[in-house]
């Protein structure tokens, strides 16, 4: 018998050194056949605007050496005669690399989804991609918890009371921190559905602000007069909220009033001089102008219009100009603006028995009627 021929664990040194050259010829094609791919793959995705190349790169660059490297020595095995028990340790060994190899597939496309979208929101949203940041580690806790189950039940460890014992502290934990979870829910579901962004002017109840931060627990807003309002997520979206950055144009509704001493003629002409008024403006939508009731001391006119703008400052502009030419316009027409009024008629009435010849006794007698300013 040969050199060669010489048996070691069940094979010659010549099959050892077959399966052994089969193990480098696949280690090598595999890792030469990752460069080329990536490579090629990295130049088209850098001449292409989808993500979708970007993201195969991403999870092909996270291959591991010992992933090759399982691969290559099953290759090897397949020249061989191997004992049930070596069979079964090498299957084992390939199936933990295949489940490690997964995970660092799935790692690396959880990167790569969460750093595009960190960049896309960072310049527009900060707090949302802190939140998403938060999120996506969640996101690597779980699978790696997942692929560690996986794997000690591969080694053939009973994990059923492992996993009953994590779900009963995992429910006794949640108890204990739900208001926690809620908020941290509540947070992902303003990333997601955006009710509102950093930037944006809200009315939550009876507080109104600027949004200043939005966090894995609390949302931030500097109000008007300068004070940071704190709400918890979840008490945020509970309750009613008025978003006025995603106004496209602002209604406005403004009344004024003329006195009863105002003619007939000049009635008529306050709705069309109130059109004019309002069309003149550029950024004013002129809605209507209507002589709308009979006021307690005053002719009531509504007038309705829109800014083309949510910016109230632009409002107030508009506005302010509105009055302005009415106030102007009415001088012409010599039409008088209404103010509160009040009307007294003092009378007296004699206390005693009249006089013969006496006229004046017990009879009323106005002294005076006059308006006051409220």
């Amino acid at each position: 018998m040969t050199g060669l021929d010489q048996l070691l664990l069940g094979n010659s040194i010549q099959t050892w050194t077959i399966g052994l050259g089969i193990a480098v010829v696949c280690f090598i094609g595999l890792k030469v056949i990752q460069r080329i791919i990536v490579r090629r793959l990295a130049d088209l995705a850098s001449r292409t605007e989808t993500d979708i190349d970007d993201l195969v790169v991403a999870i092909l660059q996270q291959t591991n050496f010992f992933f090759l490297l399982v691969l290559s020595i099953e290759a090897g095995t397949l020249a061989l005669t191997l004992s049930p028990a070596a069979t079964d340790v090498l299957q084992r060994i390939l199936v933990l690399a295949l489940l490690v190899q997964g995970a660092l597939w799935a790692n690396g496309a959880i990167s790569y989804l969460l750093r595009r979208s960190v960049s896309r929101r960072m310049e527009e949203d900060a707090a949302s991609a802190t939140t998403l940041s938060a999120i996506g580690f969640v996101s690597k806790v779980v699978l790696w918890s997942l692929v560690l189950l996986l794997a000690l039940d591969n080694l053939g460890v009973n994990i059923t009371g492992l996993v009953a014992g994590l779900g009963i502290g995992g429910i006794a934990v949640a108890l204990a921190i739900q208001n926690i979870l809620g908020d941290l829910f509540a947070s992902l579901s303003i990333v997601l559905d955006k009710p509102f962004i950093i930037g944006d002017f809200i009315i939550v109840d009876q507080h109104l602000g600027s949004v200043e931060h939005i966090g894995l627990k609390t949302t931030r807003i500097r109000s008007l007069s300068g004070e940071q309002i704190v709400f918890s997520n979840a008490d945020l979206l509970n309750s009613r909220i008025r978003n006025y950055k995603r106004m496209f144009e602002r209604r406005v509704v403004f009344t004024i009033g003329v006195t009863y001493q105002t003619s007939h003629k000049q009635l008529t002409a306050i709705s069309t001089l109130l059109r004019e008024i309002i069309e003149s403006q550029p950024l004013a939508r002129f809605d209507r102008a209507h002589f709308r009731e009979y006021g307690d001391s005053a002719l009531i006119y509504e007038a309705v219009y829109y800014v083309k703008s949510p910016e109230y400052n632009t409002y107030m502009d508009i506005q302010q100009t509105i009055n302005l030419e009415i106030f102007r316009r009415f001088s012409e027409e010599r039409i008088d603006f209404a103010y509160p009024t009040r009307t007294l008629h003092l009378h007296t009435e004699s206390a005693y028995p009249a006089a013969p010849g006496d006229r004046t006794a017990g009879t009323h007698t106005t002294v005076s009627s006059r308006h006051e300013k409220n």
